[in-house]
């Protein structure tokens, strides 16, 4: 445990200082969710209480003993014909008292015309960003897990092609008596292995998170609160020569206040029986990265879900607001071990 920690420790450090602003990183794809239930809490969330395997995608210290044999697969429908496919699955190696999982968030964004710097056509093509990824996670003491994920990333644009290869560590606290979860994950520490022809290399998009999940004793409801990004105070990406173009003058998002809830996603998760369960989440950097000038912001930053649970066998579906366009998500959840609780 201690040399984990010396090693995350480590790499945080290194990988703390300069940072690339909002929007200037490579392979900005590996921030979206790759299962229904994260993207129905926000997107962001590092210490939900449950058994989803597809949570330990991007916080692999949530990967637990009883998701061995458990498999998620996830189907996303975004804006203009973009699809997002995702698969995740664990296995717990008793002799190592180790868990083990795979999975893979793959994006097709369709087909594309290809034309000349003049707009002559030349063809059409099919550009896809996928990441590969292997997470590890052991339990240490009664209360906490740590975990790693091994990463590799590809993204193919047509004649441009880039490859890199990351790595997520995470440490996380679970009290089962006081119901209460915290976690700290730090995300994309790695380099770019090939860059786009013609580019030089560029830094990942590192994030440091930390998120903690209490579900009350009394009440068949948790609350989760997660912060996103705290390696940088100020995390909005301010274009000042295009918001002057639109006759924008100032910037909302120098507001101190806004700066620090820009870091914030709250969700809730209200259990109605032991086969249903509903979710709302708020992501606040979201919302004002949506909001565009003289446009109505409606439920911007906004997500909900919904989730049953059979046998064998879990539901979950999340939808959420880009203007006035919604995405559609759908995750199954398969056992193909033993029969398990949600």
């Amino acid at each position: 445990m201690r040399r984990f920690l010396f090693f995350t420790c480590f790499l945080l450090v290194n990988h703390s200082f300069g940072q690339t602003v909002g929007g200037n990183a490579v392979f900005n794809f590996l921030s979206q969710s790759n299962s229904a239930q994260l993207s129905a809490l926000g997107g962001v969330n590092t210490s939900s209480i449950g058994n989803d395997v597809g949570m330990s995608f991007h916080t692999p210290s949530l990967l637990r003993n009883e998701m061995h044999g458990q498999v998620s697969a996830s189907f996303n429908s975004f804006l203009a014909g973009i699809r997002n496919y995702s698969l995740t699955s664990a296995y717990h190696a008793e002799p190592l008292q180790t868990n083990f999982a795979v999975g893979v968030n793959y994006f097709d964004y369709g087909t594309i015309a290809q034309t000349d710097a003049s707009g002559n056509l030349l063809g059409v093509f099919r550009p896809v960003d996928y990441v590969v990824q292997v997470m590890t996670s052991r339990q240490y003491h009664e209360r906490f897990w740590y975990g790693l994920t091994m990463k590799y990333i590809n993204s193919n644009y047509g004649p441009y092609r880039s490859s890199g290869l990351a790595f997520d560590a995470g440490i996380t606290y679970y009290d089962s008596s006081s119901r209460l979860q915290v976690s700290v994950v730090v995300k994309n520490m790695g380099t770019q292995l090939k860059a786009y022809n013609g580019s030089g290399r560029e830094e990942l998009p590192f994030d440091l998170q930390a998120g903690v999940t209490k579900r009350l004793a009394h009440a068949p409801v948790q609350f989760s609160l997660t912060a996103q990004h705290l390696q940088q105070f100020n995390i909005y990406y301010n274009d000042t020569a295009f918001r002057a173009s639109e006759g924008e003058g100032g910037f909302s998002g120098n507001n101190t206040f806004q700066k620090i809830f820009s870091h914030l996603v709250l969700s809730t998760q209200v259990f109605l029986s032991d086969k249903m369960e509903l979710t709302a989440g708020y992501n606040f950097l979201r919302r004002q990265e949506l909001n565009a000038y003289n446009i109505t912001s409606g439920l911007n930053g906004f997500s909900f879900g919904a989730g049953i649970f059979l046998k064998k066998l879990q539901i979950r579906y999340a939808t959420g607001f880009y203007q006035s366009n919604l995405f559609h998500q759908l995750s199954l959840n398969l056992n193909w071990k033993k029969e398990d609780g949600h």
